[in-house]
């Protein structure tokens, strides 16, 4: 059954003269009729969030005492749990992946991040000392982090509500007010997480949710406001750049985690068992929709051909489409119109001298799923360095296959790209995986692992791939301000 899905400001449910339709990439039914927010549903939002945060009625939030702002974070940590089955459905119904998978790797820890933040918040040290200054003053200065504002937190339909978690869960904690702006894709889990804040005591204005799109419409009314103070953002790097310019007018902070063309290394020694478990993750892991995921693998000549087999086995026996299956499998892509896109990237590659060793076409079912948003998972080998298929970010279950005869030849085709997310190293001999990793220009790197992480460790992207830090402190210390409070100490009481 169909739903409609309201915007969420002030503490009420608002809908506007403008909807769209949310369809499943799964069999293309219809999910939900959606209310786009206008420019001042946004403006209202902006409005409610400053005010509590930083604005005139901040008392109820942004200068509440961390232990008892910590203290609402934890029962709304308790009420998200309580409604974990209803973010699993909204996620399977939003994005037509397993009932298992939204489970095990979504609903379960959007409450366990509220949860980690707070206690990460607790940690923070507030710091102080006595020091002597110029011209022979004493003195004592103290430092604390105060609520940035409002933080505007635009979040990817790939993985929504763990996305949503880790960009509003700091953004609260720290004192601010958090405006949720998801994907058009992924409305539905979103609604779920403004309902649980809705009957929390997280105050009407600090958190608020908006529907719509992005370039003229929720998206760029968002960034672009003046009383927006910081904007967290993940997605394709083309929209991270339209939003850092946004962003510049006012000079407001930007936490980008954009797009990816990860490699994994396979060296001579690597266990080719351990490569097949990591590489079925990395490279079809949520159909391939997900930032770290790997689409390119070189391999060292001396186990190219076994590599090649091995991968083309495993791909051609994934299964695909099936809901209720309780392990690995892969669902749709999230769209028609990214379908579009990825099948544009299978279809270069003969021109460009590839071929596919598996996949690289759309599944036949003989039911409703043919009305999806499926494509087969593909390896291809011999396209060159320079193709659409090798340079551009598919975001989907492809698989690039290249060999390479020593560590300085893998490390430059590594490199060759404008991105900088995610590398595998696979290697028996930690000596190199520890001389390599480093020589690869990514944010994170996985030695004999993939997406073995945890979600408070730091996350960064190099070149294209990011403009900022987030993850645990990182994010908890973008979520707010140092200020710094000195006091002169004078040597002795004024007569």
């Amino acid at each position: 059954m169909s739903k409609e899905l309201k915007n969420y400001v002030a503490g009420l449910w608002i809908g506007s003269g403008t909807t769209f339709d949310k369809v499943s990439p799964f069999d293309g039914a219809h999910v939900a009729k959606v209310h786009e927010a206008s420019a001042t549903l946004v403006d209202e939002a902006v409005t409610r969030g400053h005010e509590v945060s930083i604005g005139s009625n901040a008392s109820i939030w942004g200068d509440l005492p961390m232990k008892q702002r910590l203290v609402v974070i934890h029962d709304l940590a308790d009420r998200l749990e309580a409604r974990v089955e209803d973010l699993v459905e909204a996620e399977v119904a939003d994005t037509g992946r397993s009932h298992w998978q939204a489970s095990v790797f979504d609903g379960a820890r959007a409450a366990r991040l509220f949860r980690s933040y707070a206690d990460a918040a607790a940690s923070l040290e507030n710091r102080s000392m006595q020091f002597s200054g110029e011209m022979g003053f004493q003195g004592m200065w103290h430092s604390t982090r105060r609520p940035k504002g409002v933080i505007a937190c635009i979040c990817p339909w790939n993985v929504p509500i763990l996305m949503a978690c880790m960009k509003v869960a700091p953004a609260l904690v720290m004192g601010n007010s958090a405006i949720l702006k998801p994907s058009e894709e992924t409305p539905s889990s979103a609604t779920v997480l403004a309902e649980v804040m809705a009957a929390s005591d997280v105050p009407d204005g600090a958190f608020s949710l908006v529907h719509g799109f992005g370039a003229g419409s929720t998206g760029e009314f968002l960034a672009s406001h003046p009383k927006v103070d910081a904007i967290t953002f993940t997605g394709e790097s083309g929209t991270g750049s339209a939003i850092m310019k946004a962003a510049a007018n006012g000079l407001r902070e930007v936490s980008l985690e954009l797009g990816g063309k990860n490699a994994a290394l396979v060296f001579d020694d690597a266990r080719m068992d351990a490569v097949a478990e990591g590489m079925t993750r990395s490279a079809f892991f949520n159909c391939g929709q997900i930032c770290f995921c790997t689409e390119r693998a070189y391999v060292h000549r001396s186990r190219f051909d076994e590599f090649v087999e091995m991968m083309a086995k495993i791909a051609s026996g994934i299964i695909i489409g099936e809901r209720s299956h309780n392990g690995f499998s892969i669902g749709p892509l999230i769209s028609h119109g990214h379908r579009d896109k990825v099948k544009a990237l299978l279809d270069a590659v003969p021109a460009h001298g590839g071929e596919f060793v598996a996949g690289g076409g759309i599944p036949s079912f003989g039911d409703e799923r043919d009305n999806g948003a499926f494509v087969e998972p593909a390896v291809a080998i011999g396209s060159s360095e320079d193709s659409p298929f090798v340079k551009q970010e598919a975001f989907g279950p492809v698989l690039h296959v290249a060999p390479f005869s020593d560590e300085d030849e893998a490390v430059a085709l590594a490199n060759d790209t404008q991105y900088g997310l995610a590398t595998c190293i696979w290697t028996e001999n930690l000596s190199r995986a520890h001389r390599v990793a480093p020589r690869v220009r990514v944010g994170h790197a996985w030695i004999n692992s993939w997406q073995i992480r945890d979600l408070l460790s730091p996350l960064t992207g190099a070149k294209a791939s990011g403009v900022g830090d987030q993850g645990g402190r990182l994010s908890l210390e973008f979520s707010s301000l140092p200020q710094t409070v000195t006091t002169r100490i004078f040597e002795e009481d004024p007569a």
